[in-house]
């Protein structure tokens, strides 16, 4: 067996495998001996069926098995004879021979091999990263105290719909009638949501559902029929306003600081400004850091220098996505992906360079924080602890989801590291100003 290598450059190898009859004699041997031994056949007792049967049964498999296992012997002691820091995975040349799988030939594979840059920078005091401080304003506190308020607001009786509003109806026509039906007019097309502005209880007027209601299953609810029955109902209906419905704000009074935070929590209106206070500023620090990491990953990912294989990178991603993805799909997302590739190899320097590692408990807590924030976002505020945690757990048996949160808590532990080694640049700034950075 002989193996030769062409090195083009720094980061890329083609490995030439060149294996005999004579090499494989002995493994394709061994390998016919091993399916004799298990093979139940029967007029034969088990393992003396004659060695030329089994040679016709199993003969291609267990060449193709031994071969293969040479290649891939051949190609593991390479890598690390070579100490290659292996990118993707060693893939086919594109100008590999044809092989024909047969007994007593001589074999050549040839291999294209790709490693990742070394990297080696510093981080010290002489790194130097802007970290934002986004100032408070009054405009800010009244639309996050509007918000709050809005948030335990509910339903009352009102005059005259407004575009906010809801209106509860009966409509009907002379092949369907559907009473006390809630309309948001906010989810009206837009086009017929000027027909709802403006109604009040008793007022009444024609309307096409399909083109009010876009949305199939919406409007087989509002109608309370299936949704195979819509395309024999005539659309055009009369609605009936009984009464409209405003979402007027909670005020702030106890009730409503005890539905917020707690009861006894906050008992006065300083207390509730402290609070909507407290709330924008984890709204503007979790802004800043989410900004702090983007910075911090561009800068040490610029101060790397790496240059990558990828012209390699680009055959490897269509190889390994066969059918998936095209060369032109690949084309178009490589940006991306370099980019994402290039701050993977960054952070996993940093994180060897200052020897962080991320548990499972780490991964659970983001998995608890990550589904907690998932039913606040639907505005399921106070669930019990334990629906949490059943919830984390399935989250957890995601595979994908599972390498999502850990790679989160790997970004998470690289910027506060890099955090306490580089100098801060703090500077202040509006919220206008913030959301125009690039």
């Amino acid at each position: 067996m002989n193996v030769t290598k062409i090195q083009p450059d720094a980061l890329n190898y083609q490995v030439t495998i060149e294996i005999a009859a004579a090499d494989y004699a002995e493994p394709l041997k061994k390998r016919l001996n091993e399916y004799r031994r298990k093979a139940d056949i029967k007029g034969f007792r088990r393992g003396m069926a004659p060695i030329g049967l089994i040679q016709r049964m199993y003969g291609d498999q267990a060449l193709y098995e031994s071969v293969n296992g040479m290649v891939g012997d051949s190609l593991d002691k390479f890598i690390k004879d070579e100490k290659i820091r292996v990118v993707g995975e060693p893939m086919p040349s594109e100008d590999q021979p044809q092989l024909a799988w047969e007994a007593d030939k001589d074999f050549t594979f040839k291999f294209d091999i790709a490693q990742t840059p070394e990297i080696g920078f510093d981080v010290n005091k002489d790194d130097k990263v802007v970290y934002y401080d986004i100032n408070i304003t009054a405009a800010e506190k009244k639309a996050t105290r509007d918000q709050m308020l809005q948030q335990y607001g509910s339903l009352q009786e009102g005059k005259k719909a407004g575009e906010n509003d809801y209106i509860v109806a009966d409509i009907e026509n002379e092949g369907h009638k559907a009473e006390g039906v809630y309309v948001s007019i906010a989810q009206v097309a837009e086009e017929a949501r000027g027909a709802f502005i403006g109604k009040k209880a008793g007022d009444k007027f024609q309307m096409d559902v399909n083109a009010a209601f876009t949305n199939e299953t919406d409007r087989a609810a509002m109608l309370k029929v299936d949704k195979a029955q819509l395309a024999n109902l005539d659309p055009m209906f009369t609605f009936t306003v009984v009464n409209v419905k405003t979402f007027v704000a909670a005020e702030a009074n106890q009730e409503t600081w005890d539905k917020m935070f707690g009861e006894g929590t906050v008992t006065t209106e300083e207390q509730f400004e402290e609070k909507i206070t407290e709330r924008i500023k984890a709204s503007h620090e979790q802004d800043a850091n989410y900004r702090f990491g983007t910075d911090v990953r561009n800068y040490f990912v610029q101060k790397a220098g790496l240059e990558l294989p990828e012209a390699f990178l680009k055959r490897w991603l269509v190889y390994v996505n066969e059918g998936k993805f095209s060369a032109n799909q690949v084309e178009k997302e490589f940006p991306s992906f370099i980019e994402d590739f290039k701050w993977q190899l960054v952070r996993g320097y940093i994180m060897q360079k200052f020897n962080l590692k991320v548990t499972r408990e780490d991964v659970k807590q983001a998995a608890l924080s990550y589904v907690a924030y998932q039913y606040a976002m639907y505005g399921m505020g106070g669930v019990p602890q334990n629906i949490i945690e059943s919830s984390a757990e399935n989250v957890l048996q995601d595979q994908n989801q599972y390498r999502r949160l850990e790679e989160q808590c790997e970004d998470n532990a690289a910027f506060a590291r890099v955090r306490e080694e580089i100098t801060l640049q703090n500077k202040k700034i509006s919220m206008e100003k913030f959301r125009e950075l690039k």
